[in-house]
């Protein structure tokens, strides 16, 4: 796989009423780097000169159902891989040198991070802790020097200068996002859960405790370079719209020119192992869910890309692959599949200067079942970018801008594989793309999904562990 040759075309069209908005297209184009690491559910960091510092993740594809088998400790990322996409070149140090609390938290899977300047902070996350013998959520935040590390690693110099670590009980968190906002951090979502999975739940086997957050947590770090402290913490609980984890999360500009965050889909409903459809905008003044647009193609992290049109005051967020309860058949109609498989799918949601929000299909998709627990890692240069994450549309050239890389993810040989997985059915990608806007003064179609055509499906037995009907 490391060596595809192809490049995909995406086109996409912002809609209202007519063509009148610009149009775009994406490209991807796969890249192989040199000893890059296969791994998913990581956190990164970038430094001055646009190395990815990789930490954390696993090694593994999607967890297996078995208690016994799942969540191993043996399949944690334990190294720290520097990686220049340029150059084609991968650094990597192990982990193990740091103290304990350190190593094991750095090691988790699904940890919570966002680099603010030259720190990466990294909260929480799951995974096995030798010290307290059990699969736990790491009550930690660990504040990483970008530039000095990916130095250090390259020079093989020691790494233990460049982290530190305090404890907190409030980001004892896995599977939520992060984001930042008027120097103010936002903990959407995620859970606690402590001891090993178990599919069947927490009271059979060695049992586990599970506890979803229902909250976004807002707070600052208290960051001397040296001291680390949380201050002003507070809290939004609604155990009906913030019930959601292992989702994506994108900055937004909304209409009336604020910024704020959107958290999207995810999993699970309360009564069901279904995802949530509906949408929640967070911003300074607090949160709005909103149920008058589902997301029907995305409930599950992936590579995302928030692109906005100042000249339209449209914002659009793209997704790749990941894992979907939609997805499209010959038809161009949409198949539900309570299973929530592996996707190709690439899909994009906009919101247009009224308000309203629009999900659109692409008519191209990832070559592979290709992205979750993916990333995409934003090439800064010029003026590309609004912000640290969203892409500035209209400051684009006419023609073909690289404004970032996709990397990682699991790869799946099956839409389906849970109730067969082994180990053997996925893995950890090293693959990365590139990833191109072209912009174009042509009028391109996109497929706009409403519940019109919407297909449902009645499978039984539902769930189903092979043949079904």
């Amino acid at each position: 796989m490391k060596h595809l040759n192809l490049i995909v075309s995406l086109f996409l069209a912002s809609v209202i009423n007519s063509f009148a908005q610009d149009q775009f297209t994406i490209q991807i184009e796969p890249i192989s780097i040199e000893n890059a690491p296969s791994v998913h559910s990581f956190s990164w960091g970038k430094t001055s000169d646009n190395k990815w510092v990789i930490i954390g993740g696993r090694i593994d594809g999607l967890h297996q159902r078995q208690p016994n088998s799942s969540f191993l400790e043996n399949d944690n990322n334990k190294n720290v891989f520097v990686v220049d996409p340029v150059a084609n070149q991968t650094w990597s140090a192990s982990l193990s040198v740091l103290q304990a609390s350190v190593f094991e938290q750095l090691q988790a899977t699904n940890q919570e991070f966002y680099q603010k300047e030259n720190t990466l902070y990294i909260i929480g996350g799951y995974g096995y802790s030798a010290t307290q013998n059990d699969h736990v959520t790491y009550d930690k935040l660990t504040a990483i020097n970008v530039d000095e590390l990916a130095t250090a690693v390259i020079n093989e110099t020691s790494i233990i200068p460049y982290f530190r670590q305090i404890s907190n009980s409030n980001l004892a968190v896995t599977g939520a996002q992060l984001g930042l906002l008027h120097d103010v951090f936002y903990l959407c979502g995620g859970q606690y859960f402590k001891g090993r999975y178990n599919p069947i739940g927490p009271n059979n086997g060695t049992g586990f405790v599970q506890n979803y957050t229902d909250e976004i947590r807002t707070f600052q770090i208290n960051d001397d370079g040296t001291n680390l402290s949380i201050i002003n913490y507070s809290a939004q609980n609604d155990s009906d719209n913030l019930h959601r984890r292992d989702y994506n999360m994108a900055p937004q500009i909304f209409p009336d020119g604020s910024e704020g965050f959107t958290m999207f889909s995810g999993v699970f409903q309360h009564t069901a192992n279904l995802p949530w459809l509906n949408t929640v905008d967070v911003s300074a003044a607090g949160y709005k869910v909103n149920n008058t647009f589902n997301q029907y193609l995305s409930q599950y992290h992936s590579a995302k890309i928030p692109i906005y049109d100042t000249a339209n005051n449209t914002m659009h967020t793209l997704f790749f692959g990941g894992l979907s309860q939609y997805k499209l058949d010959a038809n161009k109609n949409l198949v539900k599949d309570d299973n929530v498989p592996f996707v190709k799918t690439i899909s994009k949601v906009s919101r247009f200067a009224d308000g309203s929000m629009l999900e659109s299909s692409l008519e191209i998709e990832m070559p592979t079942l290709l992205g979750s627990g993916a990333e995409f890692i934003p090439l800064h240069e010029n003026t590309n970018y609004l912000t640290d994450e969203i892409v500035a549309i209209n400051n684009l050239p006419i023609g073909k801008t690289l404004v970032g890389y996709i990397f990682g993810g699991i790869e799946s040989t099956q839409e389906n594989i849970f109730f067969i997985n082994n180990g053997s059915q996925s893995s950890a990608s090293n693959l990365a793309f590139k990833v191109f806007i072209n912009k174009t003064t042509l009028n391109v179609d996109e497929i706009k999904l409403t519940a019109s055509n919407i297909y449902n499906l009645n499978i039984y037995p539902n769930p189903s562990k092979g043949v079904f009907q």
